[in-house]
């Protein structure tokens, strides 16, 4: 579904990514994993085409879409929720939630996507009219995962969603991740917790300095001595 080749990515002078190749197959979650700073998400910026590309393809369902703006890619099935949340503070909860179909013209499916969010986000429900900025750090989570999937996107792009959350509250998230997946969702996900992220994920790669080090199935990686010293404690 997803195919970066030989990707590199720089902000001015400064190397962030560096000949990047991975791909993301149809119905996989996969995983990147690194430290601060290794370029995790820069890549979805990149993907999300927030960022250019200055060397290498990106593909999507084998069409090249390095040059294409954001809106397009969202409108081609490519949706991003971002690190730190970026809800629309002053706004609803349901008001960020319609402005996350705002490609789409079918509004009975549209509504039908808004109640399915409500249900998998019962929480969202119960503050649908309060202004997002009011929510729990836990809720604005929810709701920027919910936004996100209101677009119907064939792929999810998850940066840090358990970023400064309780435990009980990323449990959830993963929980409700996994579902996603289940219905079909392909999901390209960056976490922090290295852990948890190759617990959720089929197939994870490892990112150190915008260079990939390691790739493969990501419970065979949870037993690599070299990436349980550095990412798995």
């Amino acid at each position: 579904m997803l195919e970066l080749d030989h990707v590199s990515i720089s902000y001015g002078p400064v190397a962030a990514v560096e000949d990047v190749s991975l791909r993301v197959n149809e119905g996989e979650i996969v995983t990147l994993i690194g430290a601060n700073g290794a370029g995790k998400t820069t890549i979805l910026r990149a993907v999300s085409r927030l960022l250019r590309v200055k060397k290498g393809a990106i593909r999507f369902e084998g069409r090249d879409i390095a040059g294409l703006g954001p809106d397009k890619v969202v409108r081609l099935g490519i949706a991003h929720s971002p690190e730190g949340r970026q809800v629309l503070a002053k706004l609803t909860v349901r008001d960020n939630l319609e402005l996350g179909a705002y490609i789409r013209d079918d509004a009975v499916a549209v509504a039908e996507d808004l109640e399915r969010m409500f249900s998998l986000f019962p929480r969202l429900r119960e503050r649908e009219r309060q202004p997002a900025g009011t929510l729990s750090g836990g809720e604005q989570q929810m709701l920027a995962i919910a936004r996100a999937v209101m677009s119907r996107p064939r792929l999810l792009l998850l940066d840090e969603p358990s970023l400064g959350l309780a435990p009980i509250v990323v449990e959830e998230i993963f929980e409700i991740i996994a579902a996603l997946n289940r219905e079909g969702t392909t999901i390209l996900l960056v976490e922090q917790n290295a852990h948890l992220a190759m617990q959720a994920a089929h197939r994870a790669y490892v990112l150190e300095a915008g260079s990939l080090v390691v790739e493969g199935d990501a419970k065979i990686l949870m037993a690599d001595e070299r990436v349980k010293k550095a990412y798995l404690g």
